[in-house]
């Protein structure tokens, strides 16, 4: 079969794929409200007490606040980080290097999840701010393909990196409760401390590998995936404004008023910068390791240092961070739907149940497999970026230590599922998409096709590899 037959076939595929999620896909909202009749039915079901069930899910309504306003935080900062001139110039460059609509696709891919590897919350603003350059640069590469492209970090590799939460979780000693760590210490404490260093995890030379399989084969798939000619959709098409670029924005005016001879000055951001650079170098220095330093309320911080360092006035920022400021509805309106679905899940035993059933179906060797369908399966339902892995951590590494399984494999195998699930929910698309411009619909059908692809090749990956891995780790 020749390439372009083959290129032809993807491309159609993932036209179809596209169609489908356009007519059936709701937006995100409907989604999440679809989800939590699924669990509430559940919850009924395991435990027959509706006050309860009512109660866990009003209980659990508010409990991701700080969570929400980070992630407000993560879109704001990094579009205001983004739209400043010496950074904007970088994406431009890098916007500049694929020529072709199907090499556009493939490189903004291909970006999203090397970026994602470093830190999520930088590949996610970022790849998005790249995306939306190239489709300016490239009009004819279909944007709902690129706009996809831009996600796909945290679709498959973010877990496996630097920034992975329940890997890091695992090397930090005050991240888990000693209780916990008694369990993944083992009998007799053969882990000592109940510790697991970023070595037995993100390290792994089975886990590089993973990861570079993974990224050859997704921007491989993108690249043949992406229309081209009349089945491509541009921005134009969608009728999404692209705007100017921030290199075009003028400077803001000014009245010259007493009152706003602040606004126009470098004074007070240059004291703001050196105070939070002061603190953010008291919190990397000590720490027991920079990495663990590294979580979302630094990296807000960092992004708002250098976008008030490099917007210079106090003008330039409040109006990047105006621009930036309605890319977060999505996540008000709809985090506190997910913070109700994981209280439930948990208060209802439905995580407990769920892993008990996987369990019961594994051996040693299935047993990586198994805990990726989990992770994935769960991650549907509760979309928390690792988060949860306090919860699902003391029934799975007791399960690994019975079946005899490398304990850092496990997390590795867990981390790969609940990347997959990020293909097929929502919830991590919307801060991306309200800088689109699009709905949950527009990108579904490329990621979905991703996902059946990618799925048996994860299931593969961590069955092989983890067989060449001993016990306990």
């Amino acid at each position: 079969m020749s390439s372009e037959t083959a290129e032809g076939r993807l491309a159609r595929v993932a036209a179809r794929f596209t169609a489908w999620a356009e007519r059936f896909i709701p937006d995100a909202f409907v989604f999440a409200l679809l989800a939590t009749v699924v669990v509430v039915v559940a919850a009924l079901v395991k435990t027959g007490d509706v006050k309860v069930v009512v109660q866990a899910w009003g209980g659990g309504f508010w409990e991701l606040l700080p969570f929400t306003l980070q992630m407000a935080l993560v879109i704001i900062t990094g579009s205001v980080v983004a739209s400043t001139r010496p950074v904007y110039r970088l994406i431009a460059r890098l916007a500049a290097v694929p020529q072709q609509p199907r090499a556009a696709v493939a490189f903004v891919a291909f970006f999203a999840m090397a970026s994602s590897w470093f830190n999520w919350g930088f590949s996610l603003i970022f790849s998005a701010m790249l995306a939306k350059e190239v489709a300016r640069r490239v009009p004819h590469a279909d944007y709902r393909a690129l706009c996809a492209s831009a996600f796909l970090g945290l679709g498959s590799i973010w877990a496996q990196g630097l920034s992975g939460s329940a890997a890091l979780q695992m090397a930090t000693p005050d991240a888990l409760p000693p209780s916990i760590r008694a369990i993944v210490a083992g009998p007799g404490s053969i882990v000592e401390g109940g510790l697991i260093p970023l070595t037995d995890t993100i390290f792994l030379w089975q886990s590089l590998v993973s990861v570079a399989v993974e990224l050859l084969l997704v921007t491989t798939l993108m690249y043949f995936a992406a229309p081209t000619g009349a089945r491509a959709k541009s921005a134009e098409a969608l009728g999404v404004s692209l705007g100017t670029s921030p290199l075009e924005a003028p400077a803001p005016e000014s009245r010259g008023t007493p009152g706003e001879w602040w606004e126009h000055r470098v004074y007070l951001p240059v004291f703001f910068v050196a105070l939070a650079s002061g603190s953010l170098w008291l919190t990397f220095t000590e720490a027991a390791a920079p990495l663990h330093a590294l979580n979302l309320n630094t990296l807000n911080l960092i992004f708002l240092t250098v976008g008030v360092a490099f917007h210079g006035t106090p003008a330039r920022l409040m109006r990047a961070v105006k621009e930036a400021t309605p890319g977060v509805w999505g996540v008000i309106l709809q985090f506190p739907l997910y913070a109700s679905l994981a209280a439930l899940i948990v208060k209802a035993q439905l995580n407990e149940a769920i892993a008990g059933f996987f369990v019961s179906l594994s051996t040693k060797e299935t047993y990586p497999a198994v805990v990726a369908i989990y992770s994935a399966a769960l991650g549907v339902f509760v979309p928390s970026g690792g988060s949860k892995w306090v919860i699902e951590a003391p029934y799975v590494m007791q399960a690994a230590h019975d079946l005899k399984v490398h304990l850092g494999w496990c997390v590795a195998a867990y981390d790969l599922g609940e990347a997959l699930a990020n293909l097929i929910q929502p919830f991590w698309m919307l801060p991306v998409l309200s800088l689109f411009g699009l709905k949950a619909r527009d990108v579904m059908g490329y990621t979905a096709l991703v996902f059946l692809v990618l799925a048996p090749v994860v299931l593969v990956l961590v069955t092989v590899l983890g067989l060449t891995l001993p016990y306990p780790s």
